[in-house]
């Protein structure tokens, strides 16, 4: 008798698995905002929650905030870890299941989302660059008036106040979003703790990153007035302001939200 058959071994290694209910609500909210329409043109829209961590929290969340926008959209958890796996299994239903896998991201179709926050923090920064790419060679390809699917990968705080990610499409990076619960901050360049991998290290004077949030927070300071306002106002005036020197590429709705996103290339780590 042949031997049988081994499934292949997934690619990247067990994460710690923390999670909490509506912890990935600012980047969930970003992407049914800006990608919302790519999905509901696609027939059978398909998101993967990559390594949602112990409990399955963030795709039962992903789901339903994706359907808000796409009503067809189905969301698939994927995870390392099979006992994470067997513990999320209660919760698959229609338009929601849970597989074991890694960055080799076990769907048969292209996603159109692929959403992997507190995932590559614990890698080397030297490691992101070859899991972008495999992630990115795993999307949705663009064609016609499409852009192709989207990655989503950054890091947050334990409660989802304070969040930085990536917005990568299949040809590579494109923008960098600094979301924020805007009642808790005290300094812009609070938001550099959650800075994804790919630049947390990078927040040294004489790169990119280091330079944004100095001036963003030199822009907070000269937005002081606006205060007495509401901090939201404040934000806002202190993004307008950055409009001059940095490449931002959202609005003032995005902006009222606590949030600014900035062309990738701007941020981008020096050589």
């Amino acid at each position: 008798m042949p031997p049988r058959a081994t499934a292949p071994r997934p690619v990247g290694t067990v994460t710690r698995g923390t999670t909490n209910p509506n912890r990935l609500r600012r980047m969930d909210r970003w992407i049914a905002a800006v990608h919302g329409a790519e999905l509901r043109r696609a027939a059978d829209p398909v998101a993967v929650d990559l390594g949602y961590g112990a409990a399955p929290w963030t795709a039962v969340e992903l789901l339903h905030r994706l359907r808000t926008v796409a009503p067809h959209a189905r969301v698939v958890g994927v995870e390392i870890d099979p006992a994470r796996v067997a513990a999320a299994q209660p919760y698959a239903r229609g338009g929601l299941d849970f597989r074991h896998g890694g960055f080799e991201v076990p769907v048969a179709e292209p996603p159109l989302l692929i959403r992997a926050a507190n995932v590559l923090r614990q890698y080397d920064e030297a490691e992101v660059a070859a899991v972008w790419q495999r992630l990115c060679a795993r999307l949705a390809p663009a064609s016609g008036d499409s852009r192709g699917g989207l990655l989503v990968e950054g890091t947050c705080d334990e409660i989802g106040r304070r969040h930085v990610w990536v917005a990568l499409g299949p040809e590579g990076p494109r923008t960098v979003t600094f979301a924020t619960r805007l009642g808790s901050l005290r300094l812009p360049s609070d938001l550099a703790e959650r800075l994804p991998k790919a630049l947390i290290h990078r927040n040294v004077p004489g790169e990119p990153v280091h330079a944004f949030l100095r001036d963003f927070d030199r822009a907070w300071a000269a937005a002081a007035p606006y205060a007495s306002y509401g901090a939201r106002q404040r934000w806002m005036r202190a993004v307008r302001d950055l409009t001059a020197d940095w490449p931002v590429s959202d609005g003032p709705v995005r902006w009222r939200q606590g949030e600014v996103t900035v062309r990738w290339e701007a941020l981008a780590p020096r050589a």
